[in-house]
């Protein structure tokens, strides 16, 4: 897209065809390391602010009374088709039935373990109302849901809160022909009671300083930080655990919580690495009692 920065050209094929390979074989054959799984409290879904982590790069999240979905994922594969493909590792956190209806869901980009059709039109038969980035609105009508339409640094009054769709340094497309066709975005979610940052998935770019600058400091920001290794491909693309928390730092987040690790196994790293790295550079950089990892199923509030 011509107003988005141009992304370094493609790995050599030396790097990526093994890659791939080793991709095809995890799908078959999982490895362990899975994000841990609690039962969820039904209660705590009702508790405001609160967080409750689905799973990837989903969560249930309220704020200021309202409640709202970033990038839900509810199937068992990251994949257009249900035979092949990334597998869910671990059950979602709360059952699509059994969570409350909500006023909203965020999608910030068109990859499939980030917008998931079939999760889209059972969200649409429950009346939400989605937000999403320039051209991904296609995806999303014919399900006859409301959706609203961002470019980067546009905002949109919804349910009492304004939700900015701000910068990520990422790419998009769902298949071998729609390449970047559709933009990809974070979100910053803003109320009485603070803001809320959801950036899908990005690499590390001088764009969370101007989320600041622009907007002010951030009160909770999920992270991915998963989804690095090898550098030569994910580098460009994802960010990795330490530039997780610099992120964190150039956001000024009260709060930052880790996420997009343990559910899908789509990249080198063990799944069960992203989490202690996370925690070890926060606590380095003497943000230790500000950052944390959640169990699928968690409820925290904020």
């Amino acid at each position: 897209m011509e107003d988005t920065p141009a992304l370094e050209p493609h790995p050599p094929a030396r790097v990526l065809l093994p890659f791939l390979l080793r991709r095809l074989r995890t799908s078959i054959s999982p490895r362990p390391g899975a994000a841990p799984l609690v039962p969820f409290d039904r209660e705590a879904l009702s508790w405001n602010p609160a967080l409750t982590w689905i799973g990837h790069a989903t969560f249930f999240v309220r704020m200021d009374g309202v409640a709202f979905l970033t990038d839900p994922v509810f199937s068992e594969r990251a994949s257009p088709v249900s035979f092949a493909g990334p597998r869910r590792l671990v059950a979602p956190g709360v059952p699509l039935k059994e969570l409350p209806a909500p006023d909203f869901v965020l999608l910030s980009h068109d990859h499939y373990d980030h917008t998931d059709l079939p999760s889209v039109r059972a969200l649409a038969a429950r009346g939400a109302t989605f937000i999403v980035p320039r051209g991904l609105a296609e995806l999303v009508r014919p399900t006859g849901a409301p959706v609203i339409e961002l470019n980067w640094w546009e905002s949109a009054a919804v349910a009492g809160l304004r939700v900015h769709c701000v910068p990520a340094r990422h790419f998009s497309g769902r298949g071998l022909r729609d390449r970047n066709r559709r933009l990809w975005a974070g979100f910053v979610v803003e109320g009485p009671s603070g803001r809320f940052y959801h950036p899908g998935d990005t690499a590390y770019f001088p764009g969370f300083a101007e989320i600041r600058q622009r907007l002010g400091p951030i009160s909770l920001a999920v992270l991915p930080i998963g989804a690095y290794l090898p550098p030569e491909i994910m580098a460009r693309i994802h960010l990795n655990p330490e530039e997780a928390v610099q992120a964190a730092v150039d956001l000024d987040a009260e709060q930052i919580v880790g996420m997009h690790f343990g559910t899908f196994d789509l990249t080198d790293e063990p799944l069960d690495e992203p989490p202690g790295r996370f925690l070890a550079e926060a606590e380095r950089r003497g943000l230790g009692t500000r950052a944390f990892v959640m169990n699928v199923g968690e409820t925290r509030r904020w």
